[in-house]
């Protein structure tokens, strides 16, 4: 590998205010250690489509597609992403190189400015299935409708009266400084949280090393979106399918919770499996076969 100290990496990144945070998150590392970067932005096809769910125009592959091609092409030599954002099957050219420190995984409810209680008058904003079905339990007799767009375009529609309140990741508010719109957290017991919720992932090319990102890799933020991720993945859960995952690790074991969702039925449950943090993608495959053969 070339002498990276003497070279500017490209960092690809969507172009929203909250991509561009949390890549800087990960350019400023590396100019900490002494390296040269530049964030490179790029609209994706999900960014642009804000009309429809993301279910019917091809998942959470479109904010991802564009980043993909550009460190195909060489165009950049790393690309930083939600994890929640990132599909399921990651191509084998183009591995994930690094796990991100997790900011707070829970989500959380906003209310308009100046307002302190939900108007029930107006639906609440949320474009999750896994949100929306967790939501109906704790707030009957409300009516749910999709918001697409970023978070601050999202808040603009909040605060012009089209929703009573959104729920949002905690994580986006809290890196984009919003903090203080946050009207009530929801525990990981009320609402499960997104596979990878709140976890930065730093994704690159197969023939290169990486190793100066070692530092950057959170081992238990590692060790959970492994266990998660292969939870969702055996049940084939993405956009149109409300299928979460969360873990929590000391290290050496992991405990992992997992929500199912039988779409025959409409019925879903929630269920708990602790296991050895070296096998967490195992973990999460035999939680979800467990939870699966309920409904067979």
């Amino acid at each position: 590998m070339a002498d990276r100290n003497n070279m500017k990496i490209r960092i690809g990144s969507r172009e929203s205010r909250l991509a561009m945070i949390q890549t800087e998150i990960v350019r400023k590392y590396l100019n900490d250690c002494g390296m040269e970067a530049e964030i490179v932005g790029l609209t994706t096809t999900g960014d642009r489509i804000l009309n429809k769910t993301l279910d019917k125009i091809g998942g959470k592959g479109l904010f991802v597609r564009e980043l993909d091609q550009a460190l195909l092409d060489g165009r950049t030599d790393l690309s930083v992403h939600s994890l929640k954002d990132m599909p399921m099957i990651i191509p084998e050219n183009l591995p994930v190189v690094a796990f991100s420190k997790r900011e707070d995984p829970r989500d959380v409810l906003v209310l308009p400015k100046g307002v302190r209680e939900l108007d029930k008058t107006r639906p609440i904003g949320s474009s999750s299935l896994r949100r929306k079905l967790q939501l109906r339990d704790l707030f009957p007799g409300y009516e749910f409708k999709s918001v697409r767009g970023n978070v601050l375009t999202r808040l603009e529609k909040l605060d012009s009266g089209e929703f009573s309140g959104l729920v949002l990741a905690a994580a986006g508010l809290k890196r984009l400084g919003l903090e203080n719109r946050i009207s009530r957290y929801f525990s990981t017991d009320e609402i499960l949280p997104a596979a990878g919720q709140g976890v930065l992932v730093v994704q690159g090319r197969s023939d290169e090393d990486y190793s100066y990102l070692q530092q950057f890799d959170d081992k238990d933020s590692h060790i959970c979106s492994l266990a998660e991720r292969a939870f969702v993945r055996y049940l084939d859960g993405g956009c149109t399918s409300p299928v979460a995952a969360y873990g929590q690790t000391d290290g050496r074991n992991i405990h992992l919770t997992g929500l199912y969702y039988h779409e025959p039925t409409g019925q879903w449950h929630k269920d708990s499996m602790d296991g050895d943090a070296e096998g967490a993608e195992s973990l999460g495959i035999t939680l979800a076969k467990r939870m699966k053969g309920r409904y067979i």
